[in-house]
C-alpha cells in the first residue's frame, strides 16, 4: 500500500512539472507526459497515452480559460482550426491499435525533432515582422492584437498561411489521437512558423485548442480500457495545478524566454523517445 502511495505521489509531482512547462510552451503537458510515464515510470505506452489524453483536457481547461481572459488567445482562429484537428484526432485514435509500439515512439520522436528546426532558427525573435495577412485571414478577420505585460503595451499582429496551417492542424490532430499528446508541439509549429503568430499567442491559442482535440479521441481510449484511474487521476490533478501556475507566468515573461523553454523541452523529449523506439520498449 505504501509503495502505491509513493508511486501516486511521484506521478503527481512529475505531472505538476509537466503541466507547468507545457502550459508555458503551449505543448499541453502531454508531449512531456508520455515520455515521462514510459521512460521514467516504465508504464506501457498505451496506458501513458490514455492518462495523457485525460490530462490534456485538464490542461486546456485551466490554461486555456486563463489565456482567453488575458486576451492572449486568438479565439476566432482557434475555432476555425479546431475543425481540422478534431477530424484528425478521431482518425488517429482509430488507427492507433494497428501500429506497433516501437513505431509510435519513433513517430513521436521524429515529429518533435522536426519541430525543432524552425524554432531554433528564431530563438532571438520576440514577434514576427513584416507579416502581410493573406486573403482568407482578411476575409475572416483573423488578425488581432495582444497585451504584453512584460513590455507594457499592446502588440498588433497579422495572420497568414491559413490554407497550409489548416492542413497542418489535421496532421496535428492525427498525432494527438495516435500519440495522446494533444499535439501542442505541432500546433505551435503551425501557428508560429506557418501562420506567423507571435510565440505567446501561438502558445495560448494552442493551449485553448488541445482540449477540444483530445476530447475528440478520448472516448475511444476510454472504450478500449486504456485509461486507468490510479494513473490518470494523479496525473490529471498535477497537470491541472501546473498548467494553472504556468498560465500566470506566461503573461509576465518575454517571448524569447517562451521560445527557449519550448525548444529545450522538445529537444530532450525527442531524443528520449527516438532512443526508446530504436532500442525497443
Amino acid at each position: 500500500m505504501q509503495e502505491i502511495d509513493v508511486f501516486v505521489a511521484a506521478l503527481f509531482a512529475a505531472s505538476l512539472a509537466a503541466g507547468l512547462l507545457g502550459s508555458i510552451a503551449g505543448l499541453g503537458g502531454g508531449v512531456l507526459l508520455v515520455p515521462l510515464l514510459t521512460v521514467g515510470f516504465g508504464l506501457p505506452i498505451r496506458l501513458a497515452i490514455g492518462a495523457s489524453i485525460v490530462s490534456v483536457i485538464a490542461t486546456s481547461s485551466a490554461a486555456g480559460a486563463a489565456y482567453v481572459t488575458d486576451h492572449l488567445t486568438n479565439v476566432r482562429l482557434a475555432m476555425l482550426l479546431e475543425v481540422a484537428t478534431s477530424v484528425g484526432a478521431v482518425t488517429g485514435a482509430l488507427i492507433a491499435p494497428w501500429l506497433p509500439t516501437r513505431l509510435l515512439f519513433i513517430v513521436f520522436g521524429l515529429l518533435l525533432a522536426g519541430s525543432l528546426v524552425p524554432t531554433v532558427a528564431r530563438l532571438g525573435e520576440e514577434d514576427p515582422r513584416d507579416v502581410a495577412p493573406d486573403r482568407l485571414a482578411r476575409r475572416w478577420r483573423l488578425s488581432s492584437a495582444y497585451p504584453d505585460r512584460a513590455r507594457g503595451r499592446v502588440i498588433p499582429y497579422a495572420v497568414t498561411g491559413v490554407p497550409l496551417g489548416f492542413g497542418l492542424m489535421y496532421v496535428a490532430g492525427v498525432a494527438s489521437g495516435l500519440l495522446g499528446i494533444g499535439s501542442g508541439a505541432l500546433k505551435v509549429l503551425a501557428l508560429d512558423t506557418v501562420m506567423r503568430l507571435p510565440i505567446k499567442v501561438s502558445s495560448a491559442t494552442s493551449n485553448f485548442m488541445i482540449g477540444v482535440t483530445a476530447a475528440a479521441s478520448a472516448g475511444i481510449y476510454f472504450w478500449r480500457g486504456d485509461v486507468v484511474p490510479v494513473i490518470a487521476a494523479p496525473v490529471a490533478l498535477g497537470i491541472l495545478i501546473g498548467a494553472t501556475v504556468g498560465s500566470r507566468l506566461l503573461t509576465r515573461v518575454h517571448g524569447q524566454v517562451v521560445r527557449r523553454v519550448f525548444t529545450v523541452a522538445l529537444a530532450v523529449v525527442a531524443v528520449e523517445m527516438l532512443l526508446r523506439g530504436i532500442r525497443g520498449p
